[in-house]
């Protein structure tokens, strides 16, 4: 026995360590890990979903508030929410590695786990390609790289075939309502509207310089979208899109064009993403065919 143990011993000892692994994150800090991480932190629901989606599911010792896909997202330990992080449960957690969501996360937050000696990788996805690259990155990180890679390849391979359906047709002209009070959109760097022009999908608002700007009603009856698209706060349609009804003259109200999309399939920069992307090029599609034939009044 005792020799057995000790050829079992050498064996072990003759294995190469794993590689050190060092990846530039999306600030532009290198980030290294002397080992794939196996207790990570993810400071966003979409975070923790793509995590899951690379295959790394188990290796999450925690997360935020509203991580709540895939199912079992929802018994990952809570450390507070995307932009008021409980300091202390993170540090409690003992994480060899922090996801961190630029957009979201303070950066007072980030800093703090740095100088604790916390590895922090920074992501903020603003293309569909970006999505992608994000789960094989997560995937190295967490040393999935097997299924974080196929998961890539099966978003990407999808996304092209809704480019090559919808892609070409005639553009429409959205307005993309995050919310009602205050008024809130997104510009042409914004993720979603790398979704629209997917659908070939023009955002009226592509040129303010905010990501997420505030914007007025009057600016939208100007822009005069021939489709809006609301989001809200959950699965059910928000009573302030049909407020647009209002403005008979508005081209999306006139034309009955106007669409409810679930935030967490427009707004979370995740593999379901092109759920909410498939509803947009549908209603796009469907405002085409409302056009009134050439010659009609």
């Amino acid at each position: 026995m005792a020799q057995r143990l000790i050829c079992i011993l050498l064996l072990l000892l003759a294995l190469p360590a794993p590689a050190a692994i060092s990846l530039e994150d999306d600030e532009g800090h290198r980030i290294t890990l002397a080992q794939p991480a196996q207790r990570i932190v993810a400071l966003a629901p979409h975070i923790a979903e793509v995590v899951f989606a690379a295959g790394a599911g188990s290796h999450l010792a925690g997360t935020v508030q509203y991580s709540d896909y895939p199912e079992a997202a929802k018994a990952v330990p809570r450390v507070g929410s995307y932009n008021a992080v409980n300091m202390e449960a993170v540090v409690a957690l003992k994480p060899d590695l922090v996801l961190a969501w630029k957009s979201g996360n303070r950066e007072a937050h980030l800093e703090r786990f740095t100088a604790l000696g916390i590895p922090v990788f920074v992501s903020e996805p603003r293309t569909l390609d970006d999505v992608a690259r994000t789960l094989e990155t997560y995937g190295i990180l967490a040393g999935t790289e097997a299924p974080a890679r196929a998961a890539a390849q099966a978003f990407r391979q999808r996304r092209d075939n809704l480019s090559a359906r919808y892609a070409r047709q005639a553009p429409v002209p959205v307005f993309y309502q995050i919310w009602d009070r205050p008024l809130m959109t997104i510009n042409g760097e914004h993720l979603i509207s790398d979704v629209m022009r997917l659908c070939a999908g023009r955002n009226v608002f592509a040129e303010l310089p905010q990501i997420a700007p505030i914007i007025s009603a009057e600016s939208v009856l100007a822009a005069n979208p021939e489709v809006i698209v609301a989001s809200g706060m959950g699965e059910a349609r928000p009573e302030w899109l049909d407020q647009w009804q209002r403005w008979p003259d508005l081209l999306a109200a006139r034309r009955g064009n106007l669409s409810f999309i679930p935030p967490d399939l427009m707004q979370r920069h995740t593999p379901r993403l092109l759920d909410g992307a498939e509803r947009l090029c549908t209603a796009l599609e469907a405002a085409r065919q409302r056009r009134p034939a050439k010659g009609t009044p």
